[in-house]
């Protein structure tokens, strides 16, 4: 990919799915951008973990790469081929990298130009906007992903109402990958655990293939998962997205399995996680004790 993108491409291909007399400009590397007229301490973490090169490519080469993966998202939304399909929160371009298809245009949107370069070499469009105020008109996506990114912004709700105006008629908005509340309401024992456990695993994960600094700036990035009972709720989607005019259906689920989950497969959490869901009393077997969800949601219209 050259190092300076076409700002003359990039416009063209953009265009179609901005709102009426939306100013876009373009950085001195041809990305599109929407100006933000506020970071803030969350957005800047976003930034700074992704602008490092070698974080944001460990991530992209580590990250929901894997076939389980591709095979929730591909019976969640069917094929992107001929699809307009919305990235809000792209990152480096994973989600794409992953499932494949042949879009009929794909907008990856995100707030770290590094991680936007990266995406746009592999098929992305890239925008360079903040998730809460997008410049895109409503309606002009068949599918709109927000892959790992709700608990990475400020106002989840607020963002995921954003992706829901995008959304056409007939469309699915889907997310994963955010953390399920329940999983990691930690009390007593099991809180305990974790207090001296995680030390210990981030020791070792550091001494072998995580930076410490890669580690603090990673958990920087996650403003709705550092404490114990952090995440979200299965309710939340359904009050943000059915008064929208949206069909909904979330599915628990632990991270090793696939298309399995939405027929009601939870998977199975970690050994660890396990024992510190049990000695906080938590059913280790139950829904409440997946790790994450992933939320279908289809417009009416």
């Amino acid at each position: 990919m050259s190092s300076v993108l076409s700002s003359a491409t990039v416009s063209l291909a953009l265009r179609p799915y901005l709102k009426a007399n939306e100013r876009i400009d373009f950085n001195d590397q041809g990305i599109p951008e929407h100006r933000l007229s506020n970071y803030t301490e969350g957005m800047q973490a976003n930034i700074n973990f992704l602008e490092n090169r070698e974080w944001c490519q460990y991530y992209f080469d580590t990250h929901h790469r894997v076939e389980t993966f591709r095979s929730r998202w591909l019976m969640a939304t069917g094929s992107w081929d001929g699809k307009v399909v919305v990235d809000i929160g792209c990152g480096p371009g994973n989600v794409y990298a992953t499932v494949g298809g042949h879009p009929k245009a794909l907008i990856g949107v995100d707030i770290s130009p590094r991680a936007l370069k990266m995406a746009a070499g592999i098929g992305y469009t890239p925008l360079l906007a903040d998730a809460h105020d997008l410049p895109l008109a409503d309606g002009c996506a068949d599918i709109v992903v927000l892959n790992a990114t709700l608990h990475h912004c400020d106002d989840m709700a607020r963002v995921l109402a954003e992706a829901a105006r995008l959304v056409k008629p007939g469309g699915i908005l889907l997310t994963d990958q955010d953390p399920q509340r329940s999983a990691w309401k930690f009390r007593g024992l099991g809180l305990w655990l974790r207090q001296i456990r995680f030390p210990f695993y981030r020791l070792m994960h550091s001494v072998h293939y995580l930076p410490r600094k890669y580690r603090i700036a990673r958990r920087a990035t996650e403003i709705h998962n550092r404490e114990p009972g952090d995440g979200l709720d299965i309710g939340f989607y359904y009050q943000v997205l059915e008064p929208l005019g949206f069909i909904v259906e979330v599915h628990p689920h632990n991270h090793d399995l696939g298309a399995e989950v939405l027929q009601g497969e939870y998977g199975r959490g970690s050994e660890r996680l396990r024992l510190s869901q049990w000695l906080s009393g938590i059913d280790v077997e139950s829904a409440a004790a997946a790790q994450s969800m992933i939320c279908i949601a289809t417009c009416l219209g």
